[in-house]
């Protein structure tokens, strides 16, 4: 089978796909990895893998109709060129016109896969802009349209299932696949034991307003307001979409000294192995990739009781669980876990059971290439 898988930029290839890509590879399957942008690491990282890799011109945050059109017809000539017999794509843009595209070029079979409602699809809040609110609504009718001729749609939790039902986005004849999100590889994010010292915090990820980034900062100034000696640390690169940290912002933050400001990183597992719990305060995920790798590792972690995030904890037994867009809230969990100091290595552990179970790769990956007919 010729399987062309499109995502939404080059790395994710390797670090989001890479072990399902390989799984494809070893099969027999000859695999394209399509993405915006070129990246001679990823080139040669998937080549080692057994899978080529093509460019292709698509800005994630784009608006204008011109340079999607352009990026529909490019992945278009691309598909009809591979030959695809299977079309996955992964991520908002590249589901919408990587679906039209195999459409057009008649692949036989098509596939999406939900990695969140995203900042423009998932519900508009009381400061979103009118702006933010129409390109919600033109992002669901996209992929109303898209998602018309795909023969099989994973999801990363059931929450985005029923709410794609109630948009009445999902076609009648479509199978639908739950997975639990993009898996982790248990043997690359093998288990550590908790460090020494006392307990420590740390979030990673886009620097960006959906991911709770700010509630995170502000649960760090009452946390550290009660003790002051807790480390409260921050990984990831600063971002271009709407909702992004200015880095006058993040400088501000650092300069305050209420937050460790880490920048960014190509491999998170020294960072991971170094701090004792694991934060993640979003609005909303499909499946959030950096708790499993938190879990895998055999931390305790603190989520939000949204999408993507509930199905990773179970409160008060490998972590906590909060409201979204409340601080307070997050600043007691930390505190809980800060004066019950003694447990965190037995929630660790209880993470890790979690993880094994649920969220192992080669798991996910078999459920994946099942219902794709390439197993």
């Amino acid at each position: 089978m010729r399987i062309a898988v499109v995502g939404v930029y080059p790395a994710s290839m390797v670090t989001f796909r890479g072990d399902m890509l390989s799984e494809m590879a070893d099969r027999g399957h000859e695999v394209l990895a399509v993405a915006p942008g070129e990246d001679p690491e990823v080139r040669e990282a998937l080549a080692a893998r057994g899978v080529r890799y093509q460019s292709v011109p698509m800005q994630r945050n784009s608006l204008s109709p011109f340079q999607d059109i352009r990026s529909l017809a490019w992945l278009a000539r691309i598909i009809r060129g591979f030959r695809a017999d299977c079309v996955l794509s992964y991520a908002a843009k590249p589901v919408i016109y990587g679906s039209l595209a195999a459409r057009l070029m008649r692949v036989p079979h098509r596939a999406a896969m939900i990695t969140g409602m995203g900042s423009a699809l998932g519900g508009a809040a009381a400061d979103d802009s009118r702006q933010r609110r129409v390109l919600a609504l033109l992002t669901r009718e996209l992929y109303r349209v898209a998602l018309r001729g795909v023969h099989t749609l994973y999801f990363q939790n059931p929450d985005d299932l029923a709410s794609f039902r109630a948009l009445g986005l999902i076609p009648r004849n479509s199978q639908t696949v739950l997975i639990g999100g993009s898996g982790v590889n248990l043997e690359t994010f093998a288990q550590s034991p908790s460090p020494a010292g006392p307990v420590s915090f740390l979030m990673m990820g886009r620097l960006i307003r959906d991911k709770g980034i700010r509630e995170y900062v502000e649960a760090a100034r009452r946390v550290r307001a009660v003790s002051p000696d807790t480390s409260i640390r921050l990984l990831g690169d600063l971002d271009t979409n709407p909702t992004a940290i200015t880095a006058d912002e993040l400088a501000g933050w650092t300069r305050e000294g209420v937050v460790e400001y880490l920048g960014s990183t190509d491999d998170v597992r020294p960072f991971l192995g170094d701090t004792h719990v694991y934060v993640l305060p979003s609005y909303g995920e499909g499946m959030p990739r950096s708790v499993l790798e938190a879990m895998a590792v055999g931390r305790p972690i603190i989520v939000t009781d949204v999408p993507g995030c509930r199905e990773t904890v179970v409160d008060g037994w490998n972590g906590r669980m909060v409201p979204a867009r409340d601080p307070g809230a997050l600043a007691d969990a930390m505190l809980d876990l800060i004066a019950r100091a003694d447990a965190l290595p037995e929630m660790g552990q209880r993470s890790r059971g979690m993880a094994e179970e649920r969220f192992d790769v080669r798991k996910v990956n078999r459920t994946i290439l099942e219902a794709l007919g390439a197993a």
